[in-house]
């Protein structure tokens, strides 16, 4: 996949662009068809240095409608889940795949996650938190390369490079599926489990450190 390029940060630091200057870049997107039919691109929200990032797949109606990533149902699950943690909506990142809405809120298709996901990769790399939880499918196997289901992944840890990478169901469809509720829980408190065992380096020890 393409590799986004900022004018003046051809090779840029972990930490070194602003979400605001990858928000810059993005504009008023038109690189798929998605621009056509939704209302608002749902960038990002949320602590541009947070430990921890969730990516989801992609904008629903809600979130189409305000611009804001987890506003809707799944966005309430979410919330009340970080206390599993220790955190708060306010210290976390909260990012999708795709930055505009698939119609019905269908999939995205292959060609609309290859033109999109640049972005998230800078994302990631402005942020560059040390994990990044995966909801559902589509960020699972974005992250992790992987064809595998977050049936099969969920419940473990997964380092890749700088990140530790915690794959788990996507919070609206344990709306639909009440049974995985407690399995997502659980990899929430995993995500809590971790962060304490892998308290924050120092400031100034390494390119994580966000300066």
């Amino acid at each position: 996949m393409p590799v986004m390029r900022i004018p003046g940060h051809e090779h840029q630091r972990p930490g070194e662009v602003s979400l605001q200057e990858i928000r810059d870049v993005l504009g008023d997107c038109r690189l798929c068809p998605l621009a056509q039919t939704r209302t608002n691109i749902v960038f990002g929200v949320g602590d541009p240095h947070a430990r921890v990032m969730f990516i989801g797949e992609g904008p629903g109606r809600n979130e189409d409608l305000q611009g804001e990533p987890f506003v809707g149902a799944a966005g309430h699950n979410l919330d009340s889940l970080l206390s599993l943690a220790g955190l708060t909506r306010d210290q976390v990142y909260i990012a999708n795949v795709i930055k505009c809405r698939p119609p019905s809120n269908r999939n995205p298709r292959p060609e609309e996650i290859e033109a999109c996901s640049p972005f998230l990769r800078e994302q990631i790399r402005s942020v560059w938190p040390d994990v990044l939880v995966c909801l559902g499918n589509f960020a699972t196997q974005f992250v992790l390369r992987t064809d595998k289901g977050v049936t099969h992944l969920r419940g473990h840890v997964y380092q890749t490079g700088h990140f530790a990478v915690v794959p788990t169901f996507h919070p609206a469809a344990c709306l639909y599926h009440e049974q995985w509720q407690p399995l997502l829980q659980q990899d929430i408190a995993m995500v809590g489990a971790w962060l304490r065992e892998h308290p924050a380096a120092q400031a100034g020890t390494d390119a994580g450190s966000k300066e």
